[in-house]
């Protein structure tokens, strides 16, 4: 496979795979943030797409890719609200997790074992990529989001979340996620691999995009609930851009 994987950040969810649907377990904080995550990218997407989220299937039409997909958690909603959704992961352990899970939901969903790249190669094109907390693992950010560019379709959108880089981000998502809290194995995230929202921006351009949306996903200790926030983006965020 053609690839920006980093062999030793897919290790590390390798490791995790069984854990995915269980919400006490080692993915805790992303079945937290879900909600939050999930607000964003309906209303982004039926924005961009003209769609009623009160219809039965909003998503019908719509050919959706979750990179990253791990155990499906945006995949299985996407796949509800009526989408064609193919979920893609470089950790091979995880797409069988995925595809038992959908199975057990009634839902068909197309996972695959792949990469952004050989995807890109291969010619398949998408209304909206799904590029949730994956920029932070890969080793050349730029030329993973340029495959993520050409997955999709002229005036096809792309929701990309990850961490900004800063001391905050380095107190809550690892010592605090990581160390005080365990919610993650130790070493899960690099700090150094943090990217600001400017950076974020300068390389979403440079990959052929334009960035037309960003806000912050905001963590309240006292409510133990996310909820997005237009002004503090200081440690986890979420932008959307669109293929000109």
């Amino acid at each position: 496979m053609q690839t920006t994987i980093d062999p030793a950040e897919v290790a590390k969810f390798e490791a995790m795979a069984a854990e995915w649907w269980n919400p006490q377990g080692k993915f805790k904080p992303l079945h937290m943030l879900n909600p939050c995550r999930l607000d964003y990218i309906t209303t982004q997407i039926a924005a961009e797409f003209d769609r009623d989220l009160a219809a039965p299937q909003p998503f019908a039409d719509l050919r959706i890719l979750d990179i990253g997909c791990g155990g499906g958690l945006l995949s299985e909603p996407m796949a509800r609200l009526g989408a064609e959704v193919v979920g893609a992961d470089a950790a091979p352990r995880n797409i069988p997790v995925a595809r038992l899970h959908a199975e057990q939901s009634g839902l068909t969903i197309d996972y695959r074992h792949t990469t952004a790249e050989d995807m890109a190669a291969a010619g398949e094109r998408f209304d909206v990529v799904l590029n949730m907390e994956v920029v932070e693992h890969v080793s050349d950010p730029l030329a993973y989001l340029t495959a993520c560019h050409d997955l999709l379709r002229p005036g096809g959108l792309m929701v990309c979340s990850t961490l900004n880089r800063n001391p905050k981000s380095y107190l809550m998502a690892i010592v605090g996620a990581e160390h005080v809290m365990r919610w993650l194995p130790k070493g899960t995230h690099d700090w150094a691999k943090f990217i600001t929202p400017d950076e974020l921006c300068d390389l979403l351009r440079r990959a052929g995009l334009d960035p037309v949306d960003r806000k912050g996903m905001v963590f309240n200790p006292l409510s133990w609930s996310w909820s997005l926030s237009s002004r503090d983006l200081s440690c986890n965020y979420v932008t959307a851009s669109i293929r000109r």
